[in-house]
């Protein structure tokens, strides 16, 4: 599968899935190594008075990172996260927020990601790295029966 022939994933997910657990929004950016995909911060998701839980955050950005191997490599293999470090700097509250990211360095089977967490207007709340494994999408569906 060539990179311009990858489909974009939808924007919303129906109830019981990922992307509507995680408030998905839309995508705004679905390019060959590089994501952007926006939440909503739910009251829901937050604690101490409207603060998003860090899980979200992190499931966020863990998210764009995985839809920027997707763009990148297509729906046959699976991005697992071998590692994922978060560093927080500032809080989430109710509303909206962009998950960026891009892939730093891929090989053969393992991709080295790294995303944020902003604003709609810009500023950085949480920025993260992570380690990725590919994997072959009909070994983890067999896993799966």
């Amino acid at each position: 599968m060539t990179e311009s022939a990858i489909p974009q994933p939808p924007d919303t997910y129906p109830e019981g899935t990922l992307g509507h657990s995680l408030a998905q929004r839309r995508i705004v950016r679905f390019d060959p190594g590089h994501a952007c995909l926006e939440y909503e911060v739910l009251h829901a998701m937050c604690h101490s008075g409207g603060v998003a839980q860090g899980g979200f955050v992190a499931g966020w950005i863990d998210a764009a990172m995985a839809h920027a191997v997707m763009a990148k490599y297509g729906f046959d293999r699976v991005p697992i996260s071998l590692e994922l470090k978060v560093s927080y700097f500032a809080p989430a509250n109710p509303g909206r927020v962009l998950a960026e990211a891009w892939l730093e360095k891929a090989g053969g089977r393992t991709v080295f990601a790294e995303g944020r967490l902003t604003t709609l207007d810009g500023k950085v709340l949480a920025k993260a790295s992570s380690t990725i494994s590919l994997i072959d999408a009909a070994k983890v569906a067999a896993k799966m029966v």
